[in-house]
């Protein structure tokens, strides 16, 4: 379901945007068609990546601990306190 971009140059952050804003306000720039729905579909094929979908990325997943976290942060600065 495509939703109406509704332009408001005075809500624009920016010189850029704001000039984009106006000239859509006027007709002479296209306003962005937006479909949640189909972004939203499309956005899901980028959630999962292609190793998380099998054993292995399972395993690797399950194998960090806390204590590990932490061991690498004291291994990167070994001056902190953690």
């Amino acid at each position: 379901m495509a939703e109406e971009l509704k332009v408001d140059a005075k809500q624009a952050v920016g010189q850029d945007a704001e000039l984009a804003a106006e000239n859509m306000a006027e007709g002479t720039e296209k306003t962005p068609e937006i479909d949640v729905d189909s972004d939203y579909e499309a956005s899901k094929e980028y959630s999962v990546s292609d190793i998380d979908k099998n054993e292995a990325g399972t395993g690797a997943a399950g194998a960090n601990t806390p204590n590990e976290f932490r061991q690498m942060a004291k291994d990167v600065n070994p001056s902190a306190n953690a």
